[in-house]
């Protein structure tokens, strides 16, 4: 209903919409597998603060770079506000796992997604050690090969 994605739309014919919804509520479904901390938790405020930064701050600024309306001379500064960020991101992963500490969690999945873009708008991350160490950790992940595999985006 809002022309865009991401959707979920449920068995008994509800959906939801909005990346961070979407995967919370994922996450919520199986409680035991640790994607997301418990609901009250700071450990869930947490995820949820970076969900809200890669949805606001990462996904939409990629956007126009997708949109081929885009006039081709404001690609850099878009291009330039993601490196921006993403190399934010690489100084707060340093000497860490994953986001939020040794946890893999549902915002570490969407930061994989969104940081995987640079790759078809021309952004350069190779310097961005932390974060290119933390995209091999999330790549070698099975489940994540498996869905890489799904979509035809292994070479």
């Amino acid at each position: 209903p809002k022309s865009q994605v991401p959707t979920l739309e449920l068995d008994d014919g509800q959906r939801l919409t909005e990346g961070p919804v979407i995967v919370q509520y994922i996450a919520d479904q199986a409680p035991t597998s640790g994607l997301a901390p418990a609901a009250g938790s700071m450990a869930r405020y947490r995820v949820m603060e970076w969900l809200n930064f890669i949805t606001s701050e990462l996904h939409k600024t990629f956007s126009p770079l997708f949109n081929p309306a885009t006039p081709a001379d404001a690609k850099p500064m878009f291009s330039a506000r993601v490196l921006d960020r993403l190399t934010w991101v690489d100084t707060q992963l340093e000497g860490k796992t994953y986001l939020t500490g040794d946890t893999f969690t549902v915002a570490d999945a969407y930061l994989f997604v969104v940081t995987n873009w640079t790759k078809f708008v021309g952004i350069d991350i190779s310097g961005l050690k932390n974060l290119g160490a933390f995209m091999g950790r999330v790549a070698a992940r099975p489940a994540v090969q498996a869905a890489l595999k799904a979509e035809g985006l292994l070479n």
